[in-house]
């Protein structure tokens, strides 16, 4: 089934939070996308014992940035158990003090909405704050590797 999914191109993102202790931190997601424009809310989910699911409550606020091709090494670095995730990566505040990434494509400024069970998965749906875009190619996720999108 993983490879039937894997099928699909996704884009990549890396959701960043704070801890429980005030340091940055993070995971790499492929499942982020619109949900609503009015309210404007997006949702990702992530696997019932990635160790960050903890740290998502109600309110708690996340910047979900939307990589570009050129940062398949943070994707990489953010899926990975490190303890210092935002080793020799550049962040800067948002308006709910989270941390955000520089140099994506596209920053989403969220506080936890709701939080659903899906199966062996936690669904986060945020409500979008603030956002921010900018020119660039995204960074997509096909048949398990990383890969950037080429015009047709």
């Amino acid at each position: 089934m993983r490879d039937a999914f894997g099928c699909l191109p996704t884009g990549v993102s890396v959701v960043s939070l704070y801890d429980e202790n005030g340091r940055a931190t993070g995971v790499t997601v492929g499942s982020f996308t619109s949900l609503s424009m009015s309210p404007a809310l997006c949702l990702f989910s992530l696997g019932e014992k990635q160790a960050s699911v903890r740290l998502f409550k109600e309110g708690v606020a996340f910047v979900v940035n939307v990589l570009s091709h050129e940062q398949a090494d943070v994707a990489w670095q953010f899926s990975k158990p490190l303890d210092d995730k935002f080793e020799g990566i550049p962040l800067s505040e948002t308006l709910l003090e989270a941390p955000r990434l520089s140099h994506c494509i596209a920053n989403f400024v969220c506080r936890t909405n709701t939080i659903h069970i899906g199966g062996d998965h936690v669904i986060v749906v945020g409500e979008i704050i603030d956002f921010d875009c900018s020119e660039g190619d995204p960074l997509i996720f096909y048949r398990g590797q990383m890969h950037k999108t080429s015009p047709l």
